[in-house]
Formats: C-alpha cells, structure tokens, sequence
C-alpha cells in the first residue's frame, strides 16, 4: 500500500503506428495512458480506416492537446478545433486530421487500448517467457563494450537455439533480454530452465518470467496485459531462477514438473496480487521430449 508508480514514455508498454503517427502507451494495471505525436498531412481518413475498416472512429478519445491542433468532425456534422491546453471528450463516430504544418501532440487517458488495432489482430491464448541477464553493467564495465557485445550475441545464440528446440516463437529482444511465445505451458517451462542452464556456459545468470494469457497478435508483433504481467513475474526472479504465475502453474498440472511456493506478490502496474511460483529447475531433464 501507499506505492507510487511511474512510468516513462520513452520505455513504453506499447506502441502503436500508423503513417506518419505514432502513440506510445504505459500501462497501470487495467488503465493505459498515451503520448501520441501525429504529424501534419495525418488523416483519420487515409491513414486510420484503411486498418480498422469503419466508417469512421468508433473510439471514445478523453485526453490534452499539448501542442499543435486537431480539426475533430463528428458523423451529425458538429466541427471542432482542438489545440494547446485544451482538454476533450470526443464521442465515437467522428474523423479527425492535422490543422497546420505543426505536430499534433496529445496525452490521451481513455479509448487508449483499442484505437487503431488492425483488424487482423486476434486474441490467442499463449504462455510467455521474458528473459533479463542480470547484472549486464558489470558485465559491460568488466569486458568493454566491444567484448560484451561478443558475449551478448552468443548469448543469444544459444537462447535461440533452446527456442528452436522447444518450439518457442521469438517475438521481441530488449537490450538485456527476449520475449518468446509458447503454445505450450510445458515446454516453456522446460525452455526457461534450459536457458538458464546454457546461460551459465557464458558466465552469465538470467532471470526469467513465465506467464499465460490472451495477447493480442498483430503484424509488428503482441500486445496485451498479459505481456507486461510477464515482464513483471521476471523482475521478481533472482539470478538463475525461473517464476511462473498461477495461471500457468494451473495448466501443469499432471505435467511432472515441479514448484515451490514464491508467495502472493504485487506486481508494479497490475491490480491485485498475484500467486507466483519457482520452477525446481533441477528437476527439469536435459533432453525432455515429451512435449
């Protein structure tokens, strides 16, 4: 209780584009917040419908305008300028374009999470894996730079090469670490000790996170709550150590693998607690197949 939470929106949650547009969310639990720069020439029109296939904006936008203007026109005709320092609540079914030669700029708090989704994005059930190499800075400040970028990439050679074989799908790497998808709680499971294992060859230790829930699958890659839970599950681990959620530990049941009891934690940006579990990695087979 009584914690504060900041977020920055140059290390965004999500980011979502269209041309000449760009929105960068965060994320608080069930709440996203958006800092969205579009560009003179933007128009809903052109640039929006295209992707979503309506008529027009069928998204209830509450935000500020910090900078440049907006020209909002709703379906019965009623136009409105909208620019600095100004606040709007814009009911769906309306378009909107850049007025000027100046970026529109805005922070957007409501019809955050669904506005301009491709229409091809779909809703799948998949079990993520996030990896983070602890300790990176000190690597960094023992070998120089030149050094650990040799490591790093050899480091990910060898996590590829346990995605290969265990049939995970890269969907992301951040400076320190990689997002995988898996259509099987197990085999993620049993990746995340293998990573952490093969991890070990290089001197390295990883921490690593194993989450399942619905993601929202588009062309430039997965959205949803459930990637940033996962995210969360891994800050938790220590070095060496691989945490999974409830909701995946539910799905192994009857899988031989086993857990200890990490306890109830608040996870920063999700409502509620969460029940969180460490893998027995060395229970984990070198070479299971089974799955």
């Amino acid at each position: 209780m009584g914690e504060i939470l900041v977020k920055r929106f140059e290390e965004p949650d999500e980011i979502v584009t269209t041309p000449n547009h760009i929105t960068k969310v965060v994320v608080f639990g069930e709440t996203y917040v958006a800092w969205s720069v579009y560009e003179p020439g933007w128009h809903w029109s052109k640039d929006v419908k295209p992707l979503v296939g309506t008529q027009s904006c069928q998204i209830h936008h509450r935000g500020l305008v910090l900078s440049g203007y907006m020209q909002i026109v709703s379906d019965q005709g009623v136009r409105r300028l909208i620019g600095p320092g100004e606040a709007y609540d814009v009911h769906p079914g309306h378009v909107g374009w850049v007025v000027g030669d100046e970026p529109c700029v805005s922070v957007e708090y409501f019809g955050v999470r669904e506005w301009a989704k491709s229409s091809l994005a779909a809703r799948v059930l998949t079990t993520l894996l996030y990896t983070d190499i602890v300790g990176s800075t000190a690597h960094v400040a023992r070998l120089g730079d030149a050094s650990w970028k040799g490591l790093l990439a050899r480091h990910y050679d060898r996590v590829r090469l346990e995605l290969e074989k265990h049939h995970g799908e890269e969907s992301k790497t951040t400076s320190d670490g990689l997002l995988a998808l898996f259509d099987s709680a197990a085999r993620a499971a049993i990746c995340a000790a293998a990573i952490c294992r093969v991890s070990r060859q290089d001197g390295i230790e990883v921490r690593i996170g194993v989450h399942t829930g619905e993601v929202e699958r588009h062309l430039e890659g997965i959205q949803g709550l459930a990637v940033h839970v996962a995210k969360r599950v891994m800050d938790l681990a220590g070095p060496g150590e691989v945490l999974l959620s409830a909701a995946t530990v539910a799905i192994l049941e009857g899988s031989g693998l086993s857990f200890s009891d990490f306890g109830e934690h608040e996870l920063k940006g999700v409502e509620g607690r969460r029940h969180l579990y460490r893998l027995n990695a060395a229970d984990v087979g070198h070479n299971r197949e089974e799955f």
